[in-house]
């Protein structure tokens, strides 16, 4: 374990109510200095923060809401407040931190100089109460080790975050992936630990939501693509390449010509049905139960329609601002 006194964490959130309350009341239950970034919030849920004794922003509301820029407010403020502070732990406010998971952090970044950010195990609250909570649990899981980039919980050197100029505000999505390749390109690693570090609760229960995740999806490496697809490991791009394939190139090439072919190109369709068996077998090899490998195979394969949506968006919207 380590000291947490220079610890510090950033919750941000919006419309979280009740979760809200139970990721603070986790936080300050280890006495750690909390800010909470609140992006609009219509419900109790700045209420909630000044009584769980947090440091509340209210984000302008004249400028888009992004948890890039929810982040980075959080962090500057707390720094403000808080100048010793070194190490800064994120977290969102659907999700609830584990007892020993600071101290287990801290203490991990305090033996290795060369690491800026470390994350570890992140589960489902109410893991059956859908499928769609079912594939977030699935998509947590993340091996243990060196890895090349992190999702939105996680713990960071502060030194290391501000080297980098912190997260792209302007970024709707996936700016935990940009904000650790540009570490890594400042030699900083990314680790996974393997100990339990928070529970999340995805209260994802109808398709139109998972849809929109996988559009959101869509537009992150669309974005991501277009700002580093020049970057030695090439950002995203081959993201986008599968996407464009399964999602446009290999429909187009099926039904196109089906009328002067007598059919016969709808046989390339049953690329999708191998796409999914190669998904499948991968998540058994991974120890997953049949029954979770096959749905995370099919909305895999069903993911590729909303990411080439989210994609065409992002693409037209840089067009339009052209």
């Amino acid at each position: 374990m380590s000291d947490l006194t220079r610890i510090g964490a950033v919750v941000i959130g919006r419309n979280e109510g009740a979760r809200l309350g139970e990721s603070l009341a986790a936080l300050r239950a280890q006495s750690v200095p909390i800010v909470y970034v609140d992006s609009g919030s219509t419900d109790a849920s700045v209420s909630l923060a000044l009584e769980a004794g947090a440091e509340v922003v209210a984000l302008d509301a004249s400028f888009p809401f992004t948890a890039a820029r929810a982040r980075n407010a959080g962090l500057a403020r707390l720094t403000e407040l808080r100048p010793a502070v070194e190490k800064v732990q994120f977290v969102d406010g659907d999700c609830v931190l584990e007892t020993n998971w600071l101290g287990n952090a801290a203490a991990f970044l305090d033996g290795r100089d060369d690491v800026a950010v470390v994350t570890g195990r992140l589960t489902e609250q109410h893991r059956d109460a859908s499928i769609y909570n079912a594939l977030c649990a699935l998509e947590w899981e993340r091996p243990v080790g060196e890895i090349p980039a992190c999702g939105g919980i996680f713990m960071a050197r502060v030194e290391a975050i501000t080297e980098v100029g912190g997260f792209r505000d302007d970024l709707k999505a996936g700016e935990e992936g940009e904000l650790c390749l540009r570490l890594r390109q400042k030699e900083w690693k990314i680790w996974s630990l393997d100990a339990p570090m928070a529970s999340h609760d995805a209260a994802m229960t109808r398709f139109s939501q998972w849809w929109r995740r996988a559009r959101r999806a869509g537009f992150a490496y669309a974005e991501g693509a277009a700002m580093h697809r020049n970057s030695p490991e090439r950002h995203c791009v081959r993201d986008c390449r599968r996407i464009w394939f399964w999602g446009l190139i290999l429909p187009l090439a099926s039904i196109v010509p089906a009328w002067w072919t007598r059919g016969w190109s709808l046989l390339l369709l049953s690329g999708y049905a191998l796409l999914a068996a190669r998904i499948y077998i991968t998540g058994r090899r991974r120890n997953w139960t049949p029954r979770d490998a096959r749905t995370y195979a099919l909305f895999t394969v069903l993911a590729k329609g909303p990411g080439l949506l989210g994609m065409l968006e992002y693409h037209l919207q840089r067009f339009r601002r052209r």
